[in-house]
């Protein structure tokens, strides 16, 4: 009998190639053309603007409550970025810059913040699953795409989105460990921003790094500066092409940080200090890139600024759409709609009690 040390393959990386000083590491920086950095910026850009606007929108009482993105649009970018529209995006529900580089428009985002159901709807010819609220749900979906796109061999890949916290789920667990034993096309991208609402990471997991739980299962595994979208970029595109050449799944967790609260029904001045949110603005994505693009001659001080009074006009056109929407009244038929390929007996009486009811909203009496 002995006892003997097991060689066990993997290791994790850490990946950095622009840092917030504007230092750049020109062995590493990847090869993206100019039209694809334009596109990249502006779908940061875009969440970023939207984000505050819809801040602003629910301290005004014009929308519910909502979940900012503010600081993890590198992250959201630099992963979408990488994928086909015959990919399938599956978010949770912090992703809408990201949502939004995938086609979703942005009068939907602010009719589903307002309670209508219409907000939910997709459109077909996008492969992108609706936001999923309940913590690390979304996993065990984007896996089970997977294991449809192996069986189907359609050459798809399935990349899904959750937070630090997800990883104390033990959906996270079953979903990981199946897509390795499987070999499934999907990436896991972790927005680790430090807080699961109030629950520090320290408190989360004991792990040195959130990637390393990438090794129990057998699939490749890295950390990246989440902040920084050159090495975002670099990681996921790695990662989607080892999948579309059936090398299985990867763990990126992108180091980033949660500028503002989990949710706008949420304090985070009671659980964490404006220090640490200082620090963190420091590393903000956002300038990070627009100088690095400056530095590049992608864009001018003047083309910026131009760029945002476009974005700010495409955001009021959006408010202006989605409020007239909700002057008219709404056919309360359409909660049937889009969940069942073939609607279920029992729902299908619910829906004809309701339709003898028709004439109170045909009539726009009552539309509540």
């Amino acid at each position: 009998m002995s006892r003997n040390q097991l060689a066990l393959a993997g290791n994790i990386d850490y990946l950095s190639i622009l840092d917030e000083n504007g230092n750049l590491d020109s062995v590493l920086e990847p090869d993206i053309s100019a039209s694809q950095h334009k596109t990249m910026f502006r779908a940061m850009l875009l969440g970023r603007l939207f984000d505050e606007r819809m801040l602003a929108l629910q301290r005004q009482g014009r929308i519910g409550t909502f979940p900012p993105i503010k600081g993890q649009e590198a992250a959201q970018i630099g992963t979408t970025a990488t994928l086909l529209t015959s990919d399938w995006f599956v978010p949770s529900f912090r992703e809408t810059a990201a949502e939004i580089m995938r086609g979703r428009t942005l009068d939907t985002v602010l009719l589903y913040y307002n309670g209508y159901n219409e907000g939910t709807f997709l459109d077909p010819s996008l492969k992108n699953l609706p936001i999923s609220v309940p913590v690390a749900s979304q996993i065990l979906h984007a896996v089970g795409l997977g294991l449809a796109a192996n069986y189907r061999n359609t050459g798809e890949v399935v990349m899904t989105f959750f937070g630090d916290g997800a990883t104390s789920e033990g959906d996270f667990h079953e979903g990981l460990n199946c897509a390795a034993v499987y070999q499934t096309p999907v990436i896991f991208i972790c927005q680790n921003n430090q807080w699961a609402i109030s629950l520090p990471l320290a408190s989360q997991t004991h792990s040195k790094t959130l990637a390393q739980k990438a090794l129990a299962y057998g699939m490749p595994g890295i950390q990246v500066d989440g902040n920084d979208i050159l090495a975002v970029y670099v990681a996921a595109q790695e990662a989607v092409d080892r999948a579309r050449q059936g090398g299985g799944p990867t763990f990126i967790e992108c180091v980033t940080y949660r500028v503002m609260m989990h949710t706008t029904a949420d304090d985070p001045g009671k659980y964490r200090s404006e220090n640490e949110v200082e620090k963190w603005i420091e590393r903000d994505p956002l300038p990070r890139y627009s100088n690095y693009l400056l530095e590049k001659d992608i864009f001018t001080r003047q083309s910026l600024d131009e760029l945002e009074g476009q974005i700010q006009k495409e955001i009021q056109g959006a408010i202006e759409k989605a409020e007239e929407y909700m002057k008219n009244p709404v056919d309360p038929l359409n909660m049937f709609n889009h969940l069942y390929a073939e609607l279920p007996p029992h729902l299908q009486n619910q829906k004809k009690a309701l339709e003898k009811e028709g004439t109170k909203w045909t009539k726009g009496k009552d539309h509540g």
